[in-house]
């Protein structure tokens, strides 16, 4: 009996050992095959250009093609619960951006800051409430006094229940600025919505809608802000008009499923820094007005975490 399970013993012991052996070699030649990037919202977004653009900035350096996929639906969750469920091997990695940590708090999708472990924050930029340049608001307070006198006429174009689209409307609807949320799964559709005379105005940041601003179409209104935009000094706060919003700013991440090896996680952490440093990078986040000094480690876990919380916290005023 003694023998037998000696002789077990030995064998698992060996077993694991091997298991621990071939673990490691695959970490070492990491990565030996394309890693699919999973961008969770659709074609023509920030999130869209962001992710394509870092899948370009990486493939050099990490030696492998790096495919996007757009997966968009249920504001950005039905693409994290791709990332979550497909194996944790580091060979999937995708988008993960405040607009969907916000709809976590409001209950959407059963995705949380643990299912995650997030490369780095490579963007973040406040959000504005535009209008088309026909629009008769041409300044917020304009804009303010006619929802407050007609609750609901107003139709703003967002990127969908749960967000900090939907939060701030919220919000704005506690001080008397009942606006009606309508949103869009499709980024060029909701974009387009307010040119087209289908919302009376939108919810976005600067850097997605840049070349309708540029091309006269969209005007800046009001900056959910703690201060003024520095790309567009003339445009208020929302505290200046009354209304303290401010600390919703949308950021974007680059993240994989939680469980991925540490030896994945630091290649691809020293793959991205490279990338975000770079000239490219550089030029492409200056004209988006997203640049930030990029957020890793427990940092950028705590940001995805406090986030949801803050969230929550002004959902429950």
């Amino acid at each position: 009996m003694n023998n037998r399970i000696i002789t077990t013993t030995l064998g698992a012991a060996a077993l694991f050992s091997g298991m621990a052996f071939a673990t490691a070699g695959i970490a070492q030649d990491y990565p030996n095959r394309p890693i699919n990037m999973i961008v969770t919202f659709g074609p023509g977004g920030g999130s869209d250009v962001m992710g394509r653009t870092m899948a370009q900035l990486i493939e050099g350096p990490l030696g492998v093609s790096v495919p996007v996929s757009n997966v968009g639906g249920a504001s950005g969750n039905a693409g994290l619960t791709q990332l979550r469920t497909n194996p944790a091997d580091g060979y999937t990695i995708g988008t993960l951006i405040s607009l969907t940590v916000a709809s976590w708090a409001s209950g959407l999708g059963d995705n949380k800051p643990d299912d995650f472990r997030v490369i780095s924050v490579v963007q973040s930029s406040p959000s504005f409430l535009f209008v088309p340049a026909s629009s008769p608001h041409q300044t917020a307070q304009e804009l303010f006094d006619f929802a407050r006198e007609n609750p609901g006429a107003i139709t703003v174009a967002t990127s969908g229940y749960g967000t900090q689209d939907d939060v701030t409307l919220k919000l704005l609807a506690d001080e008397g600025v009942q606006m009606e949320n309508v949103p869009f799964q499709a980024p060029a559709e909701r974009y387009a919505s307010p040119i087209g005379g289908h919302t009376a105005a939108i919810y976005e940041e600067p850097g997605d809608v840049a070349q309708f601003i540029e091309a006269g179409q969209l005007k800046p209104l009001v900056v959910f802000s703690a201060e003024r935009h520095p790309v567009f000094p003339d445009v208020p706060t929302s505290a200046e008009l009354g209304i303290d919003i401010s600390g919703l700013d949308n950021y974007r991440s680059i993240a994989v499923a939680a469980g991925t090896p540490d030896e994945a996680i630091a290649k691809l952490e020293e793959v991205v820094a490279a990338a975000t440093a770079s000239e490219k990078w550089q030029e492409f986040c200056a004209s988006t007005y997203t640049c930030i000094e990029p957020v890793t480690g427990d940092a950028a876990q705590a940001m995805i975490s406090d986030f949801r919380d803050l969230i929550a916290e002004q959902l429950a005023k």
